[in-house]
């Protein structure tokens, strides 16, 4: 695992061996990609690094998501997408014999992960269930969610693919996997015995463990999964301001939720590594992408809300609007 950044590299892919990617948010909104990510993961291929596309999003098959990706002009096969699902089966399987049946509850990924483990996906309760396997899926709705309560009643294992309560979609933020999860413990006051996706290790370890990687970054936009995944599994994350978590969120964070290093888009990822490092060490840097008092502002607050110290005097609006305009540079 990498340790403290060496300020003798140039940049992150200097550092890294491997980016574990989010995507949602990341790389692409909806069907469309983030401005820059492309030039970016482009770079960062020529440069050697290799990339693990890392989703909490289990509804889509691995195949299906690396077309999505290739149709921007990305080189990824399916091996390269680790998905929630795929390591939620892996939990499945950690905990019921192989052979057993499970209700896949979610888009089509669920189930097929299900199979490549030796599992039997099935659509209902009494179709007698060991486990339920619950994954977002747009088309998820209260049948759904009525025949998980109901195996997870009659006493089947209840494992999450990820927490999420929010999802990122071209129309605004719609309801993730987390809140369906919700209403099936609220139903039936069971717990997931076991949550595979971020900020939980098993996708992570399983990604690190596709790739080979030794020397991994995390990647993404969300402070309660990504970054607080590369804090639970001991290796450095970078923020990026491209979906859900924004200013107030980082200047708020928690210490297991504070990322390593920031940057508005994955274009850091070619920054001096002095310069996307969230430090309030003014001299010696240069303020490469605008974001320099942003991160200088997160490092005072982290340092005051951990110290019980007064909050410093910050303009947000200021610090919003160099995001806005780094974002648009």
């Amino acid at each position: 695992m990498s340790g403290p950044a060496d300020a003798a590299a140039t940049s992150l892919l200097d550092l890294h061996d491997a980016l574990l990617l989010d995507l949602d948010g990341v790389v692409y909104v909806g069907p469309d990609p983030v401005p820059h990510a492309v030039e970016a993961l482009g770079a960062a291929a020529r440069a050697g690094t290799t990339t693990a596309f890392v989703t909490n999003n289990a509804a889509r098959p691995p195949s299906v998501v690396a077309e999505h990706l290739r149709s921007f002009g990305l080189e990824v096969a399916e091996h390269d997408v680790v998905t929630s699902a795929q390591a939620g089966a892996r939990e499945v399987l950690a905990r019921v014999p192989a052979g057993s049946r499970v209700l896949a509850v979610g888009g089509p990924g669920v189930a097929l992960a299900l199979e490549q483990r030796g599992l039997v996906p099935v659509a209902g309760a009494d179709d007698g269930p060991a486990a339920v396997l619950m994954g977002y899926g747009p088309q998820v709705g209260w049948a759904d969610l009525a025949e998980a309560a109901y195996a997870v009643g009659r006493g089947a294992l209840l494992v999450a693919t990820n927490l999420d309560t929010s999802i990122p979609t071209a129309r605004g933020i719609a309801p993730g996997n987390g809140t369906l999860v919700a209403a099936v413990v609220a139903a039936t006051g069971v717990e997931p015995a076991a949550v595979a996706g971020k900020p939980y290790e098993p996708l992570v370890l399983e990604s690190i463990e596709r790739v080979g990687a030794r020397r991994p970054l995390m990647v993404g936009d969300r402070l309660d999964t990504d970054i607080e995944a590369g804090s639970r599994s001991g290796i450095p994350s970078l923020l990026v301001l491209t979906g859900v978590h924004g200013v107030a969120d980082l200047l708020a964070a928690p210490p297991h939720r504070r990322p390593t290093y920031l940057a508005a888009d994955l274009r850091g990822l070619a920054l001096p590594v002095s310069t996307v490092a969230v430090s309030d060490i003014e001299g010696g840097r240069t303020d490469a992408d605008g974001l320099a008092a942003l991160r200088r502002a997160a490092s005072a607050s982290w340092a005051a809300a951990d110290t019980g110290g007064p909050a410093p005097d910050l303009d947000v609006a200021a610090l919003e609007a160099a995001v806005a305009q780094a974002l648009a540079g």
